[in-house]
């Protein structure tokens, strides 16, 4: 459960610094941290989201939009990186982060959402495995890519398609 002093916000410039230090904490390498810094400079960050706790930043969400045989009309997005501070893991804060990700994407017209993951994990938001939805990604990786529906209209069919700055990192 996050602490009562856990807020999740949108990012502001100051962040920036933090939410590379954190992604580089996070994960073995630091390619998630640079894909973040890559994702901003292209102005392709739809949703930048930090979870902070006393002031401290604890946790990060980036959402960037996708595309569905090379076509943005279906308005989809990609989630991730997201991360969360290695001493604060268990505490809910990928949890309130997901929720808060979700909502606010349908909030700006998402229809819906893809991602990379432990389906363990993603499917108590809804997730599914995207070739379920006909939804396949470039990568064949099973049921790690996993996709909602968010919005009202209609699942669109064919390849996803991350941004070009995933395939740079």
């Amino acid at each position: 459960m996050t602490s009562p002093s856990t807020i999740v916000r949108p990012e502001t410039e100051e962040d920036q610094t933090a939410i590379h230090a954190l992604h580089a904490t996070a994960f073995e390498t630091s390619a998630e941290a640079g894909l973040v810094d890559l994702l901003r400079t292209a102005g392709a960050l739809s949703l930048s989201l930090i979870a902070e706790q006393d002031g401290a930043l604890v946790g990060h969400v980036a959402v960037s939009p996708v595309t569905i045989n090379d076509s943005d009309e279906a308005q989809w997005y990609g989630l991730g990186p997201i991360s969360v501070h290695p001493k604060h893991q268990g505490e809910g804060i990928g949890t309130a982060l997901m929720l808060k990700a979700l909502k606010e994407t349908a909030t700006i017209g998402g229809q819906g959402m893809v991602l990379l993951g432990k389906p363990a994990f993603y499917t108590r938001f809804g997730f599914q495995p995207s070739t379920e939805l006909g939804l396949p990604w470039e990568k064949d990786v099973g049921p790690y890519f996993q996709a909602v529906k968010l919005g009202a209209a209609d699942i669109p069919s064919g390849v996803v398609k991350y941004h070009a700055a995933f395939d740079a990192v």
